[in-house]
C-alpha cells in the first residue's frame, strides 16, 4: 500500500506509537509520520505510507495551526502537563488585555530556544533521553515563524488562557507558553494542545484510531486515503504514457512540453497512480528526483 493518511491523534499517544499501529493496519513496513505531536496533544498527524515515504522532503516546511490552553501559576521541567512543577506557585495578577500586550512579542520570525523535552535531535541522540539521564542538554535558539499567536479567553478562577497558534514548522507551542509566563512572571505551562491543521491537512480529513482499526478489519483502508493528486498541491499534476513513464522509472530525463514554467512536476502514469517527481533542468526538460512507481 502507498498513499498518506491523515489520522486525528488521541492523547496519551506517542506519535512512535501511532507509527506502530499504522504498521499493524496496514501491514507496511515502512511508515513516516509528518511532524511530531507530543503525547499530550492530539489532532492532525499526516503520515506517509510505503514507498510514499519517499516524499517526505515535499512536506517539510509545512506550517501548523493549533488550538490549545495555557495554563499560568507555575512552570513546568517539560513546559507542559507531563512535567514536574520547576517554579514555585504564585498566581497570576495580569489581565487578558496585559497578556495579549505580552504576547506581542511572540509574533513573525523569533529564535526559539526548544524545550529539553524534546523529540529534537543532539549528536543524534533526542534531547528528551538525555534530559531523562541527567545529562546536559545543549539545546541551541531555532529561527522560527510566527504567523499569529491571539489569546482567545481568559479563565482568571483557573488561571487558564485559551489560545490559537499558526506556526512555522519546528516551532515549539510548549516553549511560547513557557516564555509567556516568565513574561507574566509567575510561570506557565502548556495544559492542552490540538493541531487543527498540519499543511494541506485538516481534521476534516482525519480519521480516527477506531476507524483505522476498523478499516484494517474490512480491508478498506485505500479508500481513506486522500486522493493522490491533491497532495502537494502547489506542485501541477501530468499524466504521461508507459514509454515517457519507462524513461522515468530509468531515471533518464523527459520532455514535458506543458511545464515549461513549473520548477517540479508530479507525473503520474493514470488518475491515482504516482510515478515520480520530476525536476525542470532547462526549459522542458524534467529530470525525475523522486520514483514512486
Amino acid at each position: 500500500m502507498n498513499g498518506l493518511l491523515v489520522l486525528d491523534k488521541p492523547s496519551g499517544m506517542t506519535s512512535h506509537d501511532v507509527v506502530s499501529l499504522v504498521r499493524r493496519a496496514t501491514g507496511e513496513s515502512s511508515i513516516g509520520h509528518l511532524g511530531t505531536l507530543d503525547p499530550m496533544a492530539t489532532g492532525v498527524l499526516p503520515l506517509l505510507v510505503g514507498k510514499y515515504t519517499r516524499l517526505a522532503q515535499f512536506f517539510g516546511q509545512a506550517e501548523k495551526v493549533y488550538t490549545g490552553h495555557i495554563r499560568f501559576g507555575f512552570a513546568t521541567d517539560s513546559y507542559d502537563a507531563d512535567g514536574t512543577p520547576s517554579t514555585e506557585p504564585k498566581p497570576l495578577t495580569a489581565s487578558l488585555e496585559e497578556l495579549r500586550h505580552m504576547a506581542e512579542v511572540f509574533h513573525g520570525a523569533i529564535d526559539q530556544v526548544p524545550p529539553i523535552f524534546s523529540a529534537k535531535k543532539l549528536g543524534g541522540v533526542p534531547a528528551h533521553k538525555l534530559a531523562r539521564a541527567g545529562l546536559p542538554v545543549p539545546v541551541k535558539p531555532a529561527r522560527i515563524f510566527i504567523h499569529e499567536f491571539h489569546l482567545v479567553s481568559l479563565d482568571a478562577e483557573q488561571q487558564v488562557a485559551a489560545f490559537e497558534m499558526r506556526v512555522s514548522a519546528g516551532g515549539y507551542v510548549r516553549s511560547v507558553a513557557h516564555e509567556l509566563g516568565v513574561l507574566a512572571g509567575c510561570g506557565a505551562h502548556l495544559s492542552s494542545l490540538r493541531r487543527t491543521r498540519a499543511g494541506a491537512f485538516s481534521l476534516d480529513q482525519a480519521i480516527t484510531v477506531d476507524q483505522l482499526k476498523q478499516a484494517s478489519t474490512d480491508g478498506t483502508i485505500e479508500t481513506l486515503l486522500p486522493h493522490p493528486r491533491t497532495l502537494i498541491p502547489e506542485m501541477p499534476s501530468v499524466t504521461v504514457d508507459e514509454q515517457i513513464a519507462g524513461r522515468l522509472r530509468n531515471g533518464m530525463q523527459v520532455n514535458l512540453p506543458e511545464f515549461s514554467q513549473a520548477s517540479l512536476v508530479k507525473v503520474f502514469t493514470s488518475p491515482t497512480e504516482l510515478l515520480a517527481i520530476a525536476k525542470r533542468i532547462a526549459g522542458t526538460l524534467m529530470q525525475p528526483i523522486v520514483v514512486i512507481g
